[in-house]
């Protein structure tokens, strides 16, 4: 028998998630998260494998903007096999994301074994702190969630490849509740300290053009400090 994990690559596969378990266990299957949702993808596989899983096949799922590139599941596979103390199952990973789970089917017709020569979780690349600017925190909590993040999160990293700017330039990341909820969605600018409530996609905009492009914060949202 083989077990399956849909592994959800993005923060919007979080969200996500009933969608996802609902797909999964309609397949006899389980669910796990690539990042900020649990059970990660190392702590199912370690599970599945204590159980006696013999064969298990991850399909990683993209049901929302800006996951990571696909290469990094089978990196986590791979390294999760390498680390792997005692017996091991078969571990195949569909060569692709799916970003519909009506495509599930197609994706498990296409699957390639981990073979512990995957790449590992470091490189030279991602040794020192980016050179950015700023540092823009979008809170993803459950409220803020709730109130649209996402699409607030969307807009506002368009709006920062349309005006040029890179890592290098500012640092986009994803965080758990900031308060204050009542604001929600919240986005937070460091090291200017300015916090911002009720971030819809305009505002999203607007913050790029007017805080982190021309440097002058955009009063109309800005927090109380």
């Amino acid at each position: 028998m083989i077990d399956l994990v849909l592994v959800g690559m993005s923060i919007t596969d979080v969200d996500r998630r009933a969608d996802l378990v609902a797909a999964a266990r309609s397949r006899g299957g389980s669910v796990a998260f690539l990042q900020m949702g649990d059970p990660s993808l190392s702590l199912e596989l370690t599970r599945l494998a204590d159980a006696g899983a013999e064969a298990i096949t991850l399909v990683g799922v993209d049901l929302g903007p800006l996951a990571p590139a696909h290469s990094w599941l089978r990196r986590i596979a791979g390294h999760w096999w390498r680390e792997r103390a005692g017996s091991r199952p078969i571990l195949d990973v569909a060569t692709r994301l799916v970003s519909s789970l009506e495509d599930l089917d197609d994706a498990l017709a296409t699957c390639r074994p981990v073979l512990g020569t995957e790449p590992g979780l470091t490189s030279a690349a991602w040794e020192d702190v980016t050179g950015h600017r700023h540092q823009v925190l979008i809170c993803r909590g459950p409220r803020c969630t709730a109130r649209g993040s996402e699409e607030s999160m969307r807009a506002l990293i368009i709006g920062l490849v349309e005006a040029g700017l890179g890592d290098k330039d500012v640092l986009v990341t994803h965080t758990g509740c900031q308060f204050p909820c009542n604001q929600a969605p919240v986005v937070s600018v460091q090291p200017d300290d300015v916090w911002y409530g009720d971030v819809d996609p305009e505002v999203s905009r607007e913050i790029v053009t007017r805080h982190l492009v021309g440097g002058t914060p955009v009063e109309g949202h800005r927090l109380p400090r």
